[in-house]
């Protein structure tokens, strides 16, 4: 092995840009929101190497399924790196990962994250930790541990991106999906929070054309560019879950309206040979997309097939049951609404076109019929 003519001069960790120090503080300053989301359930506090959670209760189920998700935030990072702003993103993060879980009627036991940066800057790191705690205040799950990596020289210093995992559990026999589906049943439709945390490659994409800059005032929206974009997506979990335990209601099943649209998401907990005829004319698109089409000339089908357009989550519910379930909502301050009903399609159904999607995200199940315009 040759060796260099000169000695270097001394080489360590932190010179090579990891700070451990500073990753040190950064727990220190965010345990106690941390802390905040554990019950008696959790063990062994924050920093150990594992997360421990006891499952005893789990002994009093005749026939427990885990629930497992996992998922990121997506470019939305980029725009809370703009603005400066780090303690909204969690709930962005903790959505995306606990309301995958609790459509099939799960009830998330626990989270766990992890953060990759350039660059450790404790109070940073802090506040979007204590946006994944709250935000798991809120859905009622634990925050057992996680992780923040320093990546000097593959991120820059002020770069970040966040992901996380969820477990959660549900007796066999009450498992939402599919299986339960069946004609005549409704489909309620719960409004978003805005744009939650899909489809911002698109969006950026269109303000970086237009020109527009995060700080513009936009009167359509009341309020700055960056401000709605930045809007934390709704936490549905202990909505959802309290909405699955009503029997008035009659729940068959959820989507979680995320990465592929409203249709491609509905038409996955959908059985084969059953529609759903979603009729767009049942609400008003919120400005934010409306902006989005207008400013960049988005066709419809791209963005239905990319935002939300104001429905953030998905009841299938008996028919019997559809206004209990919409009471129900109202009472949790859920904006809900019927938006359409599962069906059969009629012998020469015209199933070509954007708006209608079988088959979607890998699963071979029903179908969805988007119809009418909206309001």
């Amino acid at each position: 092995m040759s060796r260099p003519d000169a000695t270097p001069s001394e080489i360590t960790y932190a010179s090579a840009g990891v700070d451990v120090e500073a990753g040190d503080r950064a727990v220190e300053l965010m345990k106690d929101a941390v802390k905040a989301t554990h019950g008696p359930q959790v063990l062994g506090g924050v920093g150990g190497f594992a997360g421990l959670f006891d499952v005893s209760s789990l002994l009093t189920y005749r026939k427990p399924l885990l629930a497992t998700s996992t998922d990121g935030v997506g470019t939305k990072v980029a725009i809370a790196q703009a603005m400066d702003i780090h303690d909204t993103i969690g709930f962005d993060l903790v959505g995306m990962v606990v309301d995958d879980i609790v459509v099939v009627g799960a009830e998330p036991l626990y989270m766990t994250d992890y953060i990759a940066t350039g660059k450790v800057v404790p109070e940073r790191i802090a506040d979007i930790v204590r946006g994944i705690a709250a935000a798991c205040s809120v859905a009622g799950t634990a925050l057992v541990g996680g992780e923040t990596a320093e990546h000097p020289g593959l991120l820059k210093a002020d770069e970040y991106d966040v992901a996380g995992a969820a477990t959660g559990v549900v007796e066999a026999d009450k498992l939402l999906g599919p299986d339960r589906v069946k004609t005549g049943d409704v489909v309620i439709a719960m409004a978003s929070s805005g744009l939650h945390s899909n489809g911002y490659s698109l969006v950026r994409r269109v303000i970086n054309v237009a020109g527009w800059s995060l700080d513009r005032q936009v009167s359509e929206l009341g309020r700055t560019l960056g401000e709605e974009l930045l809007e934390p997506t709704r936490v549905y979990a202990a909505d959802v879950l309290d909405l699955a335990r009503h029997d008035a209601a009659g729940v068959h099943a959820f989507s979680h309206v995320t990465g592929g649209g409203l249709a491609a998401n509905l038409a996955r907990v959908l059985p084969q040979g059953l529609v759903a005829t979603v009729d767009r004319a049942t609400w008003e698109l919120p400005p934010v997309f409306t902006l989005v089409s207008e400013l960049g000339n988005v066709p419809l089908p791209d963005l239905e097939r990319t935002l939300n357009l104001g429905v953030g989550m998905v009841a299938i519910v008996d028919a019997a049951g559809a206004d209990a379930a919409l009471a129900k909502l109202a009472e949790r301050g859920v904006p809900a609404w019927v938006m359409g009903t599962v069906g059969t399609d009629q012998a020469g159904a015209d199933t070509s076109g954007p708006d209608y999607v079988q088959g979607a995200k890998g699963v071979d199940g029903g179908a969805v019929r988007m119809v009418n315009s909206y309001r």
